[in-house]
């Protein structure tokens, strides 16, 4: 198709299932010729998006660099947390533990709500744009009340100077700025991801290659992005000026938020679909009122959309599967949906197209794969808290230099850096050598069990070096709440343990979960991962108080008391590595049962299948 008009009139963008993905050529007046995507992309005016001229790596190194920025910003606030509030709010160690567990859990759950607004109703490039203004808007309440009201007397919140009491108002204040933070990373964080995704047409195979790469490299620029909180901002905060650590916070955030910007005109866009739950429920509904009905087990008399009325929503065609076969009744076509047909009517509670069947389904055959991510997420959120708590009551003095406890995270970082290129330029290569069936390397759900089984080492190693501090504190000083004579370096192998599961389980969860939901429910795929954060951040909050509540009694403190070196913070992670070891065996069960998405209209009309073997 060739016109010379700006774009033509009747331009679709979309997939013909007997002819492949339909492209389309023009020519702008005096210039070459231009191609479309084939994904049914759109540019910043709402017109076809042009392959050489919008997304690619031009708009995903901005959105990159943007996500760096942004990470730094929350890390400057998240890291040190917990010492903040000991510190500065006088929480003791269990009830700052709590504390940052649901603050970390409530920035995930808020990716929900992102999610919502931008599949349904805002857009991706919107919601990140209107959540980072409420990101940058927190940061600044969070250094402007921390510099006016909490820090006091001036120089207080080291190691050696708490601060004094505070008003109500004053704590309220604070709690409203990091809430507005958890609400504007949150909303944020899950659309970023899949926005930066959409920059690569996946109905091409050089720039689906990209797409995978982008995943990875997403991740790295997260971790990226925080090594300098954790380490400069990190070393300032842990001496007490956390107004500069806040400051610098916010400025990155407001850095982050231009630069994101200034990527506008080259951005590929996708338009929101409606309201999702509308979708699920009118399947629900429609199932349940025809659940006498009798269908056969092929595919006869139930009704779907064509290809080309797919893509004209900005979706292609799922498939039929077999599975869920209740669900399959909302699209049986009985009589009476003959009848309304011929009348013009078409009831969407009564009928509803085996695509949007298959949405539900396809959901509801992620849950299972995503509950098994939540224990993961417990582990990992012990290197916010509990190893920070670990790591002050080590002896983190070399020569006359403090290493501040939470700047241990970057060797997470460091390890997550390391395995990526590990991963992407040695396994992956080396297993696709091995595997005669497929010409890929390890598939997501395989490489999320490996980053389970490697979380298991880690809380098996952060529970051996705490037995060995207590050796070491005991023998040291019996009653004191100093730290003890074991180095704080022993912590490293758990923190690269974590960063080596992270890229096996992070990076494998957001891959999975964008490629398993249906095209208007790609930034839900990605808060799915953040949900599962989320949730891991409460399970770990009540776990703690669990086990607190078990352990102790009139003249034992518990596994998790103030003074650690009076506790048994061991047996916590050898708890953790337990529940892992349960949680790992379930997933293999669950995964096994997993059956992918496909979807038509793939490079010429092809089937998305993955076989995920595990």
């Amino acid at each position: 198709m060739e016109t010379t008009s700006s774009y033509p009139d009747d331009a679709r963008i979309g997939n013909n299932p007997e002819h492949g993905p339909l492209q389309v050529n023009y020519k702008e007046d005096g210039e070459e010729e231009c191609t479309t995507t084939l994904d049914g992309t759109i540019d910043w005016q709402g017109r076809p998006a042009i392959r050489g001229k919008s997304g690619q790596w031009v708009a995903g190194i901005i959105i990159l660099l943007n996500q760096g920025l942004a990470n730094l910003a929350f890390f400057g606030v998240g890291v040190n947390l917990v010492l903040f509030l000991t510190r500065v709010l006088q929480q003791n160690n269990a009830e700052a533990a709590n504390s940052v567990s649901k603050w970390t859990g409530t920035v995930y759950i808020f990716s929900l709500v992102g999610a919502f607004l931008s599949d349904s109703y805002w857009g991706r490039y919107k919601t990140c744009a209107i959540f980072q203004v409420i990101f940058v808007i927190g940061l600044v309440s969070l250094s402007l009340s921390s510099y006016l009201f909490l820090i006091r007397p001036r120089g207080c919140g080291d190691e050696n100077t708490p601060c004094g009491s505070h008003s109500s108002l004053e704590i309220g204040l604070f709690y409203l700025s990091i809430y507005l933070v958890a609400l504007g990373n949150g909303g944020y964080q899950p659309n970023i991801a899949t926005f930066g995704a959409d920059q690569f047409d996946e109905e091409d195979p050089k720039e689906g290659q990209s797409k995978v790469s982008f995943f990875s490299y997403f991740y790295l620029a997260m971790n990226l992005g925080s090594l300098f909180s954790n380490t400069v901002l990190g070393y300032f905060e842990d001496g007490g000026m956390w107004a500069l650590g806040f400051w610098a916070s916010a400025g990155s955030a407001f850095a982050g938020l231009v630069l994101f910007l200034l990527g506008t005109p080259r951005y590929r866009h996708f338009k929101p679909t409606g309201n999702p739950l509308s979708r699920f429920c009118q399947v629900l509904v429609a199932a349940v009122r025809k659940s006498k009905a009798e269908i056969s087990s092929a595919e006869e008399g139930l009704y779907d959309l064509d290809s080309e009325e797919c893509s004209m929503n900005g979706n292609r065609k799922i498939l039929h599967t077999h599975g869920f076969k209740f669900l399959d009744k909302a699209a049986y076509i009985t009589s009476r949906d003959i009848d309304n047909r011929k009348k013009g009517f078409l009831n969407s509670w009564n009928l509803c197209p085996i695509t949007q069947v298959e949405e539900v389904k396809c959901i509801l055959r992620l849950l299972p794969i995503w509950l098994c991510t939540i224990i993961y997420s417990v582990v990992f959120t012990q290197m916010a808290s509990l190893f920070v708590e670990q790591g002050a009551a080590m002896k983190t003095t070399i020569s006359n230099f403090r290493i501040p406890p939470s700047s241990m995270s970057s060797f997470d970082i460091l390890s997550v850096a390391l395995f990526i290129f590990i991963y992407r330029r040695v396994l992956d290569p080396l297993i696709c050598r091995f595997k005669k069936k497929s010409s890929t390397g390890l598939t997501e759900l395989q490489r999320m069990g490996v980053g389970l089984v490697i979380a298991i080492l880690a809380m098996v190693s952060a529970g051996i070096v705490e037995c060995y501090r207590l050796k070491y504190a005991t023998n040291y000083c019996t009653h004191c709440e100093g730290s003890s004579s074991l180095s704080i370096f022993w912590q490293v192998p758990q923190y690269a343990f974590i960063g080596a599961s992270e890229v096996f389980m992070y990076v494998g969860q957001l891959e999975f979960f964008n490629a398993q939901t249906p095209d208007g429910l790609k930034s839900f795929g990605s808060a799915l991962c953040m949900t599962s954060m989320s949730l891991g951040n409460y399970v770990s909050s009540l776990l703690l108080t669990v086990v607190m509540k078990i352990s102790t009694e009139d003249h034992i403190p518990g596994w998790v008391p103030g003074n650690l070196n009076k506790g048994h913070l061991d047996r916590f992670y050898f708890l953790l590595a337990g529940l892992t070891s349960i949680d790992l065996v379930v997933y293999m069960v669950c995964a096994r049962w997993y059956k992918s998405i496909k979807l038509e209209g793939k490079f010429g009309g092809n089937t998305k299948e993955e076989n995920y073997e595990v």
